[in-house]
């Protein structure tokens, strides 16, 4: 029963923790998500700046996976190259290292609740003044955080059992790390595995310096957990990348190769690196890690303390030494992910939405806009499919393109289903309020997307019927639909560039300039229809046939420019 307390003890420090985690990184990403974002877009191939980028912007969202997430997402959506994104993880990975300073210098011992009593009465101190500013409350979240971070590392510490009443245990320990280099690799095995299950290095990183705090392991095996566990993190963004293009699996695996090679180079140069390690950690805090417990060199502060020197110099050089192989990187991951040539563009999947795998609903946003920009382009691709039903020559050719539009009418119902759940469990999280309003003007793109791709379909629906019937136009009626069909082209353009740049600069002016031709052209057909009725120019069929054709297309500009209107969080007053 002594056993089940200390579990669950364990597991409720370690969800305290993560939560910490979670409330600091979705704080700075309200505070500065936005910008992170906006950064990310414009890496080029320079990779000094993509090192710096995503060094800064890991710092700013606290989590390594949250940017690479959000780089294979970019690379998947063609925004980042791939060796911009080899040089954006690199740096991430040197980010990722503030968390072990924060817990090293602030969240082991006693300094951990001097630190927390003032954060929490600063957030209370914030809530109270300037409860209506999104930026300062996100500002409170975040030192709330830090407050529950520290307090956490007190909880594992206490969750710790005392070995001495665990001799065999203890035993078991000692005994692993008694084969050599087979126990370094043995302990980067289980760093790999268990940062894999906890899928949250921080989490794996603190729980390593509360068993070297406590004595648990030695200073080598604990180097090795280290090693383990950046192999461990690049699970996230691989499971991201499961249901992203070649270019976005590849963004992924160079992640993993990165950090497995780093491991593999750390490890021919193991000992002197732990000896370098050790020095610089003497002549920091006066005491050697490698001394044991109780000896007259020891302190408990020693180990934390060289683990946070090598997490950072493990991730620095690795960085220094392999931002010169990026070509290497980028061979071994196309051989890893070999792109396909055939066209895959009729098949349904989301592309850019990573899931379950970032819990971070800002950044989030990102991934959604793009799954909407491919939701345009999969509407003017099943668009351009209409005029082929007017000049298919054999039946086998108009039932092939009547097929696709059909298929591609249900990918678009199952597209708007899958983005507008998704964007309401993001918009479950927390989040400013300019996302919040984003996230409902997202809603409403894809519900028109949706109708749109309604509308193509009901085009094609009546083009079958009149095939079927046997109904011909005129060469001036096609004509007319001609027109019509390249009117309604125009505005899909628009709407879709609206839909790929930033919302706030959409062209209202130019979407409703098509929108006027179309509604224009419309009443001009429409009275020409009238008149060409009364005067019998054609039958009842021809003329049900072409007036409901012309009306679908003008019913399909209407939902067009309520894209456009959604984007910009405007509507013209009539």
């Amino acid at each position: 029963m002594n056993v089940f307390f200390i579990i669950v003890n364990f597991i409720g420090a370690l969800a305290v923790f993560l939560f910490a985690m979670k409330l600091m990184s979705d704080s700075l990403q309200q505070i500065a998500g936005n910008g992170m974002r906006a950064i990310l877009g414009k890496i080029t191939n320079n990779p000094v700046r993509g090192i710096l980028t995503g060094a800064g912007v890991t710092v700013a969202v606290q989590s390594s996976s949250a940017t690479t997430v959000m780089v294979v997402s970019f690379v998947n959506a063609g925004l980042l190259s791939l060796a911009g994104a080899v040089a954006v993880i690199m740096g991430a990975n040197i980010g990722t290292t503030i968390t072990a300073w924060i817990i090293t210098l602030f969240g082991l011992g006693e300094s951990a609740s001097a630190f927390s009593l003032p954060m929490l009465l600063g957030v209370i101190s914030l809530a109270l003044m300037f409860s209506k500013r999104d930026k300062v409350q996100s500002t409170g979240n975040f030192v709330m955080g830090l407050a529950i971070l520290l307090l956490s590392m007190g909880l594992l510490q206490a969750a710790m059992p005392n070995l001495e009443e665990y001799p065999k245990f203890l035993e078991a320990i000692a005994s692993m790390s008694q084969w050599g280099f087979g126990s370094v690799l043995l302990f980067v095995l289980i760093g790999a595995v268990l940062t894999c299950l906890v899928q949250a290095s921080a989490a794996m990183m603190a729980i390593t310096l509360v068993m070297c705090y406590n004595g648990w392991i030695g200073f080598d095996m604990a180097v090795a957990l280290v090693m383990g566990q950046n192999i461990g993190t690049t699970i996230t963004a691989n499971l991201a990348a499961m249901v992203a293009n070649a270019a976005g699996k590849k963004a992924a695996r160079a992640h993993l190769v990165f950090n497995v090679v780093g491991v593999i180079l750390t490890l021919i140069v193991f000992r002197p690196v732990l000896n370098l390690i050790a020095l610089i950690t003497t002549g920091m805090v006066h005491a050697d890690p490698y001394a044991a417990v109780g000896a007259a060199n020891y302190s408990p502060e020693a180990i934390p303390m060289a683990l946070s020197i090598f997490h950072t110099f493990f991730n620095v050089v690795n960085t220094l030494i392999l931002a010169w192989f990026i070509p290497q990187i980028i061979k071994i991951v196309n051989w890893m992910v070999p792109t396909k040539d055939a066209d895959a563009e009729d098949e349904y999947r989301l592309r850019y939405i990573p899931g379950n795998w970032m819990k971070t609903s800002e950044l989030n946003i990102e991934s959604a806009k793009l799954e909407i920009v491919d939701f345009s382009k999969r509407v003017l691709r099943m668009y351009n499919f209409l005029p082929g039903l007017r000049t298919a020559q054999t039946e086998e050719e108009f039932n092939n393109i009547v097929a696709r539009v059909e298929k591609y009418e249900g990918i678009t119902d199952r597209m708007e289903t899958e983005i507008a759940q998704y964007l309401t469990h993001v918009s479950a999280g927390s989040m400013s309020t300019l996302s919040s309003q984003r996230v409902s003007a997202m809603l409403r793109v894809v519900d028109n997307l949706e109708s749109i791709g309604d509308a193509i379909y009901q085009i094609a629906v009546t083009r079958k019927n009149k095939r079927e019937d046997a109904v011909h136009f005129s060469q001036d009626l096609n004509d007319n639909l001609e027109r019509m069909t390249q009117l309604v082209q125009h505005a899909l353009e628009v709407m879709d560039v609206n839909l790929k740049g930033k919302y706030e600069d959409a062209d209202l002016a130019t979407a409703y300039e098509a929108e006027d031709a179309i509604n224009q052209y419309r009443d001009q057909l429409r009275a020409q229809h009238l008149d060409a009725l009364k005067n019998n120019a054609y039958d009842y069929a021809i003329g049900t046939a072409y007036s409901g054709l012309y009306a679908l297309y003008e019913k399909l500009a209407d939902y067009v420019i309520n894209v456009s209107e959604a984007v910009k969080g405007e509507k013209r007053r009539d």
